[in-house]
């Protein structure tokens, strides 16, 4: 490295966005990800012994892969070189290549090739990479959003590791903003800043799990405000809210506010008003409410309140559950609303959740002897000489496929915990059921 390089490096940590100023050069100065990397991890070994394989990094943006890789240039004995793939091509990759041959040749010392946003790569440049990572001339750390089972080779992904990034946890990334705050090398400690506790919470909690955004954030807040007249820079929750971009709702999601908008949300399901079931989700959504706790709330919802009135309910809810964890945000927004327009829609009925409460009941207050005799299990030797089993009608042998026995406990013969309603599908339901049951 000449002189004036040296001096490049030097004015680019000086002149860089925050973002990338803060940047972790540690191991233990990283933040989150502790499932890949907490100390005892296999991926904290081998960085730490420097016996890295060739691995993939998968993540939303934001979440630390590109600082990961650099922890490895810092940590390894062997070259490190980094391509972005969304300006490199073949020619760049036979020249890594070569000049990672020649150093394994003269000096024994291996090289690592960095390549940010792998899933750019062609078919063709992906597998001009494949022998060289196969043989052990190169290991590859490969930087995706983009899931790496779908957009990178499979031969590729076989002589690899996955590593799948999640968003960062609103703790972290807070901690990331007080520590570009306070640090005076690289960050805005020399500064004069007075900014609230609900003003770091509220850019952490709206980043939604991307670090980049949160520190971008910070920076723009404390250098387009300017100065009062004691020196100091007032960050505000209105200045907050117009360098990211996104208005402060009164939701917390451990606090009052979360409780009353998920009721609210459920109950105009239940109620059958989709404009304001539209609301409350949209509501949440905005917040950064974990889209699978919605999920999961809708999927309750067409059990319990739908219910056989419409079964195919519990099917859309499911779906989309499904849907949400397959897509991810933001499009998994679409998924829901269909969810929950088409339960809000659909006919309502809660006797099957309900009919479960009574029979719970009768399960927890009442002293029942034994199962009927003819309904035992009379698949073992000497069954039948305890009688169980014997005068068991078989419903297929019998037309329409019923036949009237007693199957209830003799406890509670005559008792019904079923009481279908006349809405939707369960309207046939009930009439079916109240021919059989009045046989």
């Amino acid at each position: 490295m000449d002189l004036f390089e040296y001096s490049r490096q030097l004015n680019m940590k000086k002149t860089a966005p925050l973002a990338a100023r803060m940047r972790p050069e540690t191991l233990d100065e990283f933040v989150g990800q502790k499932h890949i990397v907490g100390k005892g991890k296999m991926l904290y070994r081998a960085i730490t012994a420097d016996t890295l394989s060739s691995v993939i990094f998968y993540g939303p943006p934001g979440t630390g892969k590109t600082t990961l890789a650099r922890i490895i240039a810092n940590t390894t004995k062997r070259d490190f070189v980094q391509i972005n793939a969304t300006t490199a091509g073949i020619k760049d990759i036979k020249e890594v290549v070569t000049k990672a041959k020649d150093n394994l040749g003269m000096t024994g010392k291996k090289t690592i090739l960095f390549i940010d946003e792998i899933h750019r790569f062609n078919k063709s440049q992906q597998d001009a990479l494949l022998p060289h990572v196969e043989d052990g001339t190169i290991a590859l750390i490969g930087a995706t959003t983009e899931n790496p089972y779908f957009e990178v080779n499979k031969a590729l992904i076989s002589r690899s590791i996955v590593f799948e990034l999640e968003p960062l946890k609103t703790e972290d990334i807070k901690s990331l903003i007080l520590r570009a705050f306070n640090d005076n090398d690289k960050g805005f400690g020399d500064f004069k800043i007075n900014v609230d506790n609900d003003v770091v919470d509220f850019i952490a909690d709206v980043s939604n799990g991307d670090a980049r955004a949160a520190l971008n954030a910070v920076e723009l807040a404390v250098l387009s405000t300017p100065k009062d007249e004691k020196g100091f820079i007032n960050i505000d929750m209105e200045t907050a809210q117009e360098c990211i971009q996104k208005r402060a709702l009164n939701y917390e999601k451990d606090g009052d506010n979360h409780y009353d908008t998920i009721s609210a949300f459920i109950k105009s399901m239940r109620g059958s008003d989709p404009d304001a079931a539209l609301y409350y989700l949209a509501k949440m959504i905005y917040a950064g409410e974990d889209p699978k706790f919605i999920a999961r709330r809708i999927v309750i919802c067409a059990s319990e309140d739908v219910g056989n009135a419409d079964p195919h309910a519990l099917q859309v809810a499911v779906a989309a559950a499904r849907a949400v964890e397959f897509v991810g945000m933001p499009e998994g927004r679409i998924p829901l609303a269909q969810a929950v327009t088409y339960i809000s829609c659909a006919p309502k009925s809660n006797a099957s959740y309900m009919g479960l409460d009574k029979a719970m009941a009768d399960v927890r207050n009442k002293k029942i002897k034994s199962v009927p005799n003819h309904l035992k299990d009379c698949h073992y030797s000497g069954a039948e000489k305890l009688g169980h089993g014997i005068g068991y009608k078989y419903a297929h042998n019998y037309d329409g496929n019923y036949v009237k026995q007693q199957y209830l406990p003799d406890e509670l013969v005559g008792t019904v915990y079923y009481e279908p309603t006349e809405n939707g599908v369960e309207k046939r339901i009930k009439e079916s059921l109240e021919r059989r049951r009045n046989l």
